[in-house]
């Protein structure tokens, strides 16, 4: 039976929010269209951000704007060589009471926030990265014979230069595969460029405003996931996953050629989560054919993992995804 009916009359409010939130991230990031809209998607369905971009276009203010208008605790973790678990997460330490009693405390971490960004992640050591993973895995972190439930909403964004390797650590598969989207921004145009300049070297700052809290975040993932997805439009966003793989039948030559293995059932369960919070954001109860193909290459492009000749002529994960909705019509 279908539920339309049952978020039909939620839907006006959910796309006065989400516009609200998409002006109040325009005042302050300049372009960026794509990111701005794939950022809310991911955060209002709970998924974390992974995005990539050289020094200056704004990765950092997108994540902090975004904390401010959505009213959430953040912190922000510049990850290094030398941070350790401890750093991330917090540690015990010894305290004394008044009365001369020494106990051991947990002094909590600066991942005890709703909206933690991890600058630079890739600087970050195996086992701090490691750390993280856990958080992003399950909302909770082990200390010691410990375990401290993180706060609710809970995101992660995590942001890494290109074009930087000296220094770096590969995230391994595990975590990248945690990452609901992957962001890619590009450096702005030249009426893009005048206008940062017009607003940055001004004395007014923009004024923002906050749309929605916390609890409203939560609300409207509930109200996302009662989107209706059609049964033929579920199978085909699990035949695309499929022909990630090389040794699917369906899957275009070149994904056999350049492909070592290909996305995870997250990154379906990504495209459909994604696809109900866009078509909400547009007033339908039903997913639509457009809300696929705008968070299609987001939710794949950090999974699809290439093999030694795919790197070696530097195949992009974009063409390989564009192959394959060639080959795979919905």
């Amino acid at each position: 039976m279908s539920t339309a009916h049952l978020i039909e009359p939620h839907l006006g409010r959910f796309q006065e929010d989400f516009d609200g939130l998409r002006k109040e991230l325009a005042k302050v990031v300049v372009g960026q269209a794509d990111a701005i809209n794939q950022a809310l998607i991911a955060a209002i369905a709970g998924g974390h951000l992974l995005i990539e971009g050289v020094p200056g276009l704004g990765k950092t203010v997108l994540v902090e704007t975004l904390a401010e208008i959505l009213q959430l605790r953040s912190s922000r973790i510049q990850f290094t060589s030398d941070l350790t678990p401890s750093d991330l997460l917090g540690t015990f330490v010894v305290m004394e009471t008044a009365a001369g009693r020494r106990t051991f405390e947990f002094q909590q971490g600066p991942i005890f926030a709703n909206l933690v960004l991890a600058d630079q992640i890739n600087r970050g050591l195996p086992k701090t990265q490691a750390a993280l993973l856990q958080a992003m895995e399950g909302g909770e972190i082990n200390v010691s014979t410990e375990t401290f439930h993180l706060p609710q909403p809970f995101l992660v964004v995590g942001t890494q230069n290109p074009l930087e390797m000296e220094g770096t650590f590969p995230l391994p598969e595990p975590e990248i595969d945690r990452f609901f989207f992957k962001l890619v921004m590009k450096g702005p145009s030249c009426d893009e460029l005048d206008a940062i300049l017009e607003r940055t070297t001004g004395a007014a700052p923009a004024e923002l405003r906050a749309v929605v809290d916390g609890n409203r975040l939560l609300e409207m993932r509930e109200i996302a996931a009662k989107v209706v997805l059609a049964a033929p439009a579920r199978r085909w966003v699990a035949s695309i996953v499929s022909a990630t793989h090389p040794d699917f039948p369906q899957a275009p030559e070149a994904i056999k050629r350049y492909v070592r293995y290909g996305a995870s059932p997250r990154a379906a369960q990504a495209m459909v989560l994604a696809a109900k919070v866009r078509a909400a954001a547009n007033g339908r109860a039903e997913v639509a054919k457009e809300d696929f193909a705008a968070v299609i290459v987001p939710a794949l492009r950090h999974r699809i993992h290439l093999n030694f000749e795919g790197l070696t002529e530097n195949i992009r994960p974009e063409t390989l995804i564009e192959s394959i909705l060639k080959t795979l019509k919905p």
